[in-house]
């Protein structure tokens, strides 16, 4: 006799379980077939136990001619006290890419990946997944889907092995114990398996959150603020570890609040607010447009205002007028520093120390929401 993961005092037939699970396996697969009638004959092989039939996932959702892994045309949700959430969201997110979602508190991110997810209806618009429909094909669309929502949530009594095997079986997935093996070393759960969630520490609990959503292979992952409340060591291990991921095929997409996450790991950033997606754009080139640099002079005698002869330079006093600092965008503005430099010395301003600073994704963040 076995027990189910989970469950405290249901004592179920193991043969039984076995029958039930390959019923509901070729049933789940001929739905999938009628959906996918091209795709599905070479996917199917018979597991080392050969009592169960698997699928490989990611063939099902690919398509030579399907690039996104979402997209998203004209999203709308307003609640029924009248706030809306989300004001016609157009976006595109590629396959492959890690993308970025960045806002305020309120700015409508955990709305729009509810959306996605199938977890808040849309008052308007159209969600497809990997080229399915969320609404219409849901089955489909959530199959592709992998979520580690903000808070965690999992059963504070269960092993981390049942804990993750429990969530793969729920997708309708056959037991794989060697991809759980693999998943959870990857993650460096592996020496943890047999350990109660209870006793793990925070950042542990939140693998075990991130294993769970990758225990049924999807093609997309969903972080919701995955390292809030994660010193700085873990949170740099759980960045490599999100670029690992992306290099095995899966998309990624993340909200934070930490921009240094978004600027270090992202592909791609998306900057929401008040429901609107104020701009989308690859991150290298989103710094090149919008990022400025500035040339900070301390000066050895304090300055009362910028001189006459010099204010078209975009000098601003600062400091009580013992830093003169100068703002230029270095991609698109035509200027010369040694100009600059000859202006300082004709009116006799004298600098001791001459600092430069480069504006970060925070500072162009804080332009467009602020």
């Amino acid at each position: 006799m076995e027990f189910l993961p989970g469950c405290l005092a249901q004592p179920l037939d193991l043969g039984l379980c076995q029958i039930l699970s390959f019923i509901l396996g070729i049933t789940a697969s001929i739905n999938i077939a009628r959906m996918h009638p091209l795709s599905i004959s070479s996917n199917f092989k018979t597991s080392p136990e050969g009592s169960n039939l698997e699928v490989q996932n990611h063939s099902l959702f690919e398509s030579p001619m399907q690039n996104a892994a979402i997209e998203i045309t004209g999203l709308h949700k307003t609640y029924e006290n009248g706030f809306q959430a989300l004001a016609g969201i157009d976006l595109e997110i590629k396959r492959g890419e890690i993308f970025a979602l960045l806002g305020p508190n309120g700015a409508g991110k955990t709305t729009l990946i509810s959306a996605i997810c199938g977890i808040v209806q849309p008052s308007a618009g159209r969600t497809l997944v990997c080229g399915h429909d969320n609404v219409t094909d849901y089955r489909a669309a959530r199959m592709a889907i992998g979520l580690v929502p903000q808070e965690l949530a999992t059963d504070a009594f269960e092993s981390v092995w049942n804990t993750v095997s429990f969530s793969r079986g729920l997708f309708n997935k056959p037991r794989n114990p060697a991809y759980i093996e693999e998943l959870l070393k990857r993650l460096t759960l592996w020496d943890k398996k047999d350990e109660q969630i209870r006793r793990l520490s925070g950042g542990m609990k939140r693998r075990v959150m991130i294993a769970k959503a990758l225990s049924h292979e999807p093609d997309i992952l969903f972080l919701d603020e995955p390292t809030a409340g994660v010193d700085v060591d873990l949170r740099k291990s759980m960045w490599a570890q999100v670029r690992a991921l992306q290099e095995t095929g899966v998309t990624v997409i993340l909200t934070t609040h930490y921009i240094e996450e978004a600027e270090e790991m992202a592909d791609r950033i998306g900057v929401i607010n008040k429901g609107r997606l104020v701009i989308t754009e690859i991150k290298d080139a989103l710094m090149k447009k919008m990022g400025k640099r500035q040339m900070i002079f301390s000066l050895r005698e304090p300055l009362q205002a910028v001189p006459s002869n010099m204010r078209d330079n975009s000098l601003v006093l600062t400091d009580n007028g013992k830093k003169l600092i100068y703002t230029y965008n270095a991609h698109q503005d035509d200027h010369d520093v040694s100009d600059l430099l000859e202006s300082l010395r004709e009116n006799n301003i004298r600098p001791k120390e001459i600092e430069s600073r480069q504006s970060r994704l925070e500072d162009i963040f804080i332009q467009l929401v602020g």
